[in-house]
């Protein structure tokens, strides 16, 4: 890894990091609408958004900001905890 992005700590090591951990989480709640057999449409109609914008977050994208990850967690009845340190 640190070949192809860098050692630990440098910066294109942490933007990887944070576009995988993004990447995942939207794995997770992709799996999560699956799972409750819904479409990305009812799931951007139960937050507000647009069909486009769920595609787009579930495929990587988008960023999805920590209050629009929340709000669909929340709609998908799914609780996460934040654990610091």
């Amino acid at each position: 890894m640190e070949e192809k992005y860098g050692p630990v700590g440098s910066p294109s090591r942490v933007e990887f990091e944070a576009k995988a951990k993004a990447w995942y989480y939207a794995e997770l709640l992709r799996d999560e609408r699956k799972r409750q057999k819904l479409t990305q449409q009812q799931l951007g109609e139960r937050i507000g958004k647009k069909r486009e914008y769920i595609s787009s977050l579930e495929k990587g994208q988008t960023d999805m900001q920590l209050s629009t990850f929340m709000l669909i967690a929340n709609a998908l009845g799914m609780r996460f905890s934040l654990v610091v340190g």
